[in-house]
């Protein structure tokens, strides 16, 4: 029965867009840890305003690697929970056997899954970015208020992109793009139990694409299960009404972990 939890951001963001769901777990008396990713522990400001040069240089690999060495730091096996590309993370942490269940919110797809055209038009100003595989990339505005948060009203929209918004490195999505580097054996044996889920107006992980992703998993024989949100975007995490999906994922959980 594990009482620990370990929340994995995705890409664009910080370890703060997990504040509203680390102060829910601790209240429900889970021991929370909220690692960063490599070279990026800073406020916001100063990702922002002079990011760290070896952020362009981060693979896939890399950004697994680092969590794995942080959950094997730890005194037990935690329940991993990721958002967007951090979903991705979870998948394949996983797929090495590690957690003690996972839980994968609007998750990126492994190798093996097509983004849909609404995730693929979403995805075009990296993709198109000039040498984005050798960048640190930033997300505009527009981009985040049309494909992350899409079902915030314009002053909510406003002040959690100036809030959160932070730059990324454009590699690991030229990876994801072309599928290198982010495999995961959908029919491992030992992969521990995992929820997805969905959000109705995701328009970056968007529902066709975690289906696909939960047929694909259901292969093995661990416990594998979906949630679907309406009315959500990919931003469910932190949006109005996020305390419901982290009641329902807290309820799996229980369910799953013994906790």
């Amino acid at each position: 029965m594990s009482k620990t939890i370990m929340l994995i951001h995705g890409a664009w963001v910080t370890t703060h867009c997990w504040d509203g769901f680390r102060d829910f777990f601790e209240a429900q008396n889970y021991t929370v840890v909220v690692p960063a990713w490599p070279f990026m522990d800073r406020p916001v400001d100063a990702l922002r305003n002079l990011p760290d040069p070896r952020v362009e240089e981060l693979t896939i690999k890399d950004l697994v690697d680092h969590f794995d060495n942080h959950i094997r730091s730890l005194p037990e096996d935690p329940i991993l929970i990721g958002h967007s590309f951090g979903g991705l993370i979870v998948q394949m942490l996983l797929d090495r056997g590690l957690g003690a269940a996972g839980v994968a919110i609007d998750a990126g797809p492994p190798r093996g899954v097509l983004p849909s055209p609404t995730a693929i038009k979403s995805a075009l100003p990296v993709l198109l970015a000039w040498r984005g595989w050798s960048r640190v990339l930033s997300m505009s505005f527009k981009g985040f208020s049309t494909t992350f948060a899409n079902t915030l009203i314009p002053s909510q929209q406003r002040d959690t992109y100036a809030e959160h918004i932070v730059p990324a490195p454009g590699r690991i999505y030229f990876q994801a793009a072309l599928g290198l580097g982010n495999a995961v054996n959908f029919k491992n044996p030992k992969r521990p139990p995992l929820l997805l889920t969905a959000a109705a107006e995701d328009r970056t992980s968007t529902p066709s694409m975690v289906r696909a992703m939960y047929r694909k998993h259901c292969k093995a024989p661990s416990q594998t299960d979906i949630l679907e949100f309406a009315n959500r975007s990919h931003w469910l995490i932190a949006e109005p009404g996020w305390e419901e999906v982290a009641g329902a994922i807290l309820k799996w959980i229980c369910l799953n972990t013994k906790g």
